[in-house]
């Protein structure tokens, strides 16, 4: 294992960690019953506050869904390349070994949002249906950050080569991810402390999705150099 990927880990590691700390700390710190139907919340004052300072805004509660159906559907556009290079190269082995580990990730990145919803943190500081919701860590800033990060390094490997389109798939990815966090603060639908646990929760798993890539990437060239090597 070379530096890169082990930094990659190391970082992945460290961020699961801090996500399991603060998470701990959400359930502990300063929990009050600020939330719909007197639901206890963790650090309290400061989710109050925040809450208190954005209101509910339903537009962007709206705005920040269809963006996320917009990553949903960009999802789908990589599994459709997957199924294509299935279809062309005849072979499992041939697909492109990043687009099976991104599959792997979009798994995980499911599991994590199925535990959420089973093991409650917080509820929803508003009541969208006609119970309470499950709220932390905020499945939609996870869902858009960590499928708007890991196609964009897809599009710096498929793209390379196209740089105006590179250039503009970058910018659609930053202001996507950008605006549907912010939004999504905004909106009211989250606290505050969702939205931080979901940041933590992504960048984990992106690092970890970085560490796979690499580590694959440098078997693949290990092979490839023992290939070369003239036989004695």
């Amino acid at each position: 294992m070379r530096k890169k990927s082990k930094k990659y880990l190391i970082l992945s590691i460290v961020l699961f960690l801090l996500f399991a700390v603060f998470t701990v700390l959400v359930k502990i710190i300063d929990v009050q019953p600020i939330g719909p139907e007197q639901s206890m919340v963790g650090f309290a004052t400061v989710n109050k506050f925040v809450a208190d300072l954005t209101g509910i805004n339903m537009v962007w509660y709206d705005i920040t869904d269809w963006l996320g159906f917009a990553a949903l559907a960009v999802a789908f556009c990589f599994a459709l390349l997957g199924l294509y290079q299935l279809i062309y190269r005849r072979s499992f082995k041939k697909v492109d070994t990043r687009l099976w580990l991104l599959a792997g990730f979009y798994v995980a990145v499911m599991v994590f949002y199925a535990f959420f919803e089973i093991v409650v943190i917080n509820y929803r500081p508003v009541i969208l249906e006609q119970e309470l919701e499950a709220s932390y860590p905020s499945s939609h800033t996870i869902l858009i950050i960590c499928i708007m990060v890991t196609a964009m390094i897809q599009f710096h490997y498929y793209l390379r080569n196209v740089k105006p389109l590179l250039w503009i798939a970058d910018i659609l990815s930053v202001l996507v991810t950008v605006v549907t966090v912010i939004g999504r603060l905004v909106s009211g639908v989250h606290w505050f402390t969702d939205i931080i646990g979901g940041i933590l929760l992504s960048c984990a798993l992106i690092l970890l999705y970085c560490f796979a890539l690499n580590y694959a990437e440098e078997k693949a060239a290990s092979k490839r150099a023992k290939r070369r090597r003239p036989r004695p």
